[in-house]
Formats: C-alpha cells, structure tokens, sequence
C-alpha cells in the first residue's frame, strides 16, 4: 500500500483516470494529492462513509478533486 500523499491518491482514482493523472507532470500531481487529502479532511460527508468504507471515501474525494476547475 502507497504511504505517500501522490501514490495514495493513484490508488484512489479510477483505472483510467489513474492513467491520465499519471501522464501529468509531478508537481501537478502533487497539487491533486494535497487537495485530495485536503476533501477528506475538511468535507463531513466523507467522514461518515470513511466509516463504512474508507476506500469508497477515498475514491469520491479523488472523483471530486478531479471534477473541479484547475486552478
């Protein structure tokens, strides 16, 4: 299992996306990481199905990362 924030958040994405994240630059991979791990700190919903499931937490965070604007 990847212990670093970059090799958690591949985990957590999907096969394709996992493939056109890991095309990306690493600096912007680590930006994407950073807001992944900031999703599941800060948004309530995710703690509660982190409970029930802490893949499936893990893999909405990331979705939802993925479907904001860059920037």
């Amino acid at each position: 299992m990847a212990t670093d924030p970059v090799g958690r958040f591949m985990a957590a994405l999907d096969p394709d996306h996992r493939e056109a994240v890991g095309a990306k630059p690493r600096q912007e991979q680590e930006r994407l990481a950073a807001a992944w791990e900031r999703e599941l700190e800060v948004d309530d919903e995710l703690d509660t199905l982190d409970e029930l499931s802490p893949p499936a937490a893990e893999a909405e965070a990331a979705r939802r990362v993925l479907g904001r604007p860059a920037g």
